[in-house]
C-alpha cells in the first residue's frame, strides 16, 4: 500500500524526526510502504516526515545505471539496494563538494542545483537491529545528505540559492497554498 506524499506547506516537513528505539515489526511496515510509496513516485530517496511519520528513518534505492561517476564506473558497486537508514548520522566526509541537481517528492516538479559532500560516511541501524557503516559516493552520498536533511526538518528550499528561490517564488507559493488547503 502506498502512501501519501507531505508536500511543502505541510507542517510536519519542519519536525525534528524521533530516534526509533527498537526495530520492531511497526518500523518494518514502515519502510516496506515508504519503498513502495517511493518506487511508486520515481524516487530515489524517501523521509518518514514525508509520509506523515516522525521518526528517524530514510529509504535509499540508487538504480545502477544512476549509480555511475565520470568515468561510466560504478561508484558503490559493493551495496546492495535498497537501504533502510534507521537512526542515521554521517559520521565523516571529504573535503570535495559536488554541485548537482536535486527534485524531492515533497516539491513536485522543481530542482535545484545543491552543494553536497561527494562522498560520506554513514552509519546506522538496519532492519535487523544492527549497527551497519556505509561509505557513499556520488548519487548514493547526495541522497543520503538530503533524506538527513528531512529528519532534521531541513527542506530543499534551504539549500536553494536565493536567486533560486525567487526565480521558484510562484511556484513555492502555489505549493503551500495547495497543501494547506488539502490539509
Amino acid at each position: 500500500m502506498s502512501l501519501s506524499i507531505c508536500t511543502y506547506g505541510n507542517p510536519i516537513l519542519r519536525k525534528k524526526a524521533v530516534e526509533v528505539a527498537e526495530v520492531t515489526a511497526e518500523i518494518h511496515e514502515l519502510a516496506k510502504e515508504m519503498l513502495e510509496t517511493m518506487y511508486a513516485e520515481h524516487g530515489v530517496g524517501l523521509a518518514a516526515e514525508q509520509v506523515g511519520r516522525t521518526e528517524r528513518v530514510f529509504v535509499v534505492d540508487i538504480p545502477p545505471e544512476s549509480d555511475t561517476g565520470d568515468d561510466g564506473q560504478r561508484e558503490n558497486p559493493d551495496v546492495a539496494m535498497p537501504v533502510v537508514f534507521i537512526n542515521p548520522v554521517i559520521t565523516g566526509h571529504t573535503d570535495d563538494i559536488q554541485v548537482g541537481p536535486e527534485g524531492c517528492l515533497s516539491f513536485p516538479d522543481i530542482f535545484a542545483n545543491v552543494e553536497r559532500w561527494y562522498e560520506v560516511d554513514a552509519e546506522y541501524t538496519d532492519l535487523a537491529g544492527h549497527r551497519q557503516k556505509v561509505r557513499a559516493k556520488g548519487l548514493f552520498a547526495r541522497a543520503i545528505q538530503h533524506e538527513l536533511d528531512h529528519l532534521d526538518g531541513i527542506l530543499l528550499v534551504d539549500r536553494m540559492s536565493p536567486v533560486k528561490k525567487v526565480a521558484l517564488s510562484g511556484k513555492l507559493k502555489r505549493l503551500v497554498k495547495e497543501t494547506r488547503q488539502a490539509l
